[in-house]
């Protein structure tokens, strides 16, 4: 008996796929555990969330944004608060030394 070759009427892209997986967004989760007589020497817990950017903003999950190694502008702030730190170290050190010299009475 000679078999029926069934076609799809309805093809799903890789595109199609991703695009769904994306707009809803999946969550994996899993543990590694490693043990030794009854002793347990290390736990992974690992969780992997893959969702867009505005999937996960909506999440409330962007910690991206502040991370100066992936946010050029947080890299910005995080340089000038170093510089701003740099800078009022530098007048108080100043302020000590001029003390120390005798140039400026200490502040009360």
């Amino acid at each position: 008996m000679p078999q029926e070759l069934v076609h799809a009427t309805e093809a799903t892209t890789l595109v199609d796929v991703l695009e769904r997986l994306l707009d809803k967004g999946i969550v994996i989760a899993g543990d590694i555990r490693i043990r030794l007589v009854d002793v347990e020497l290390l736990t992974i817990n690992i969780r992997l969330l893959i969702a867009s950017v505005d999937r996960a903003k909506e999440m409330g999950i962007n910690w991206w944004e502040g991370n100066p190694f992936l946010n050029s502008l947080a890299r910005d702030r995080a340089e000038q608060q170093i510089m701003e730190r740099k800078d009022a170290e530098i007048e108080a050190l100043t302020r000590r030394i001029e003390q120390l010299e005798g140039l400026r009475p200490p502040q009360t």
